[in-house]
């Protein structure tokens, strides 16, 4: 019975707070969340980032062996994602693969590994979380754009945070309380907001092609965990770290997916991937509390 009630504590304030921004979201739909948007990414990322990573007692060789882990998973999904858009007949390829490979180890991950596992889980979700969010800056705008542009790495924010923290970690050096006490503050508001905001944009991104976003989302929801389960088996993992991995390759499809694409990419392409991210989130809401079920199980 006690895993049960912990399931629930896991994932009532994550599904709760997404809740709230869809009930804001649907009482007016002209709400901006710019402003979350820009926040998140210029300020709250990067000292999410920092926090997780440099305040959690993780090692850094248990942030560099993880991040390397979920690479592995990254190339494992981008084969069965192209498989995937292959099968169902996919004109463009190349710029409809983000949303299979670039999962929501953010907005969702991150809380959850949180609730699950406390200040070490949340160290090693945000290992995985990095590597995504360098992605999304770099894979991710490639593929949506399909050149490379070297400008946006240097514009941003968490990438400079990515690098701050490794160092930090890799020379043991201790950050000052008040920086502590200024990135914690910082990152469980961005939690929050982020979270809120995906309910937000859940009541506006639209459902395109149903057959193609189910068979696109089944994809992302079954091939991760199998992928996660299989990465944890072949390196012989145990513990909370194996259960992060585990809950981070199961998220759905990240919404800045969506932002970037509609930068970077025809409208048609758009629809597809945000038709995606909509089946794959609702998904995940019964997916995600059989994976944490089993993670809360076998890893702790």
């Amino acid at each position: 019975m006690g895993i049960y009630i912990k399931l629930f504590e896991v994932l009532f304030p994550v599904f709760f707070v997404i809740g709230i921004g869809y009930f804001l979201g649907r009482k007016n739909s002209k709400i901006d969340t710019s402003f979350i948007t820009s926040f998140a990414a210029n300020i709250g990322t990067p000292a999410m980032i920092i926090y997780a990573v440099t305040s959690t007692g993780i090692t850094f060789d248990i942030f560099a062996n993880y991040f390397w882990y979920y690479l592995i998973a990254i190339f494992l999904f981008s084969i069965f994602g192209i498989l995937t858009l292959y099968f169902l007949k996919t004109k463009d390829i190349i710029r409809e693969l983000p949303p299979l490979i670039l999962p929501n180890t953010g907005n969702m991950g991150l809380p959850i590994c949180l609730f699950a596992y406390g200040s070490q889980g949340l160290g090693v979700s945000a290992a995985i979380s990095s590597l995504i969010i360098l992605f999304h800056f770099t894979l991710g705008v490639f593929l949506a754009d399909r050149k490379f542009n070297f400008k946006i790495i240097t514009k941003n924010p968490p990438f400079y945070a990515i690098i701050i923290s490794a160092l930090i970690l890799f020379y043991e050096l201790e950050l000052p309380k008040f920086i502590i006490n200024t990135t914690e503050w910082l990152m469980y508001a961005t939690i929050f907001l982020i979270l809120m905001s995906l309910g937000i944009a859940l009541t506006r991104l639209k459902v395109f092609s149903i057959n193609k976003a189910i068979f696109s989302s089944l994809t992302r929801m079954i091939i991760g965990p199998i992928i996660g389960f299989s990465l944890i088996t072949f390196f012989n993992l145990t513990g909370y770290a194996a259960g992060v991995l585990l809950i981070q390759c199961s998220m759905p499809s990240a919404v800045l997916n969506y932002l970037v694409a509609s930068i970077y990419s025809p409208k048609k392409i758009v629809d597809s991937i945000a038709s995606t991210i909509v089946v794959s989130t609702l998904m995940s809401f019964i997916t995600i509390p059989i994976v944490v079920f089993v993670s809360l199980k076998y890893f702790s």
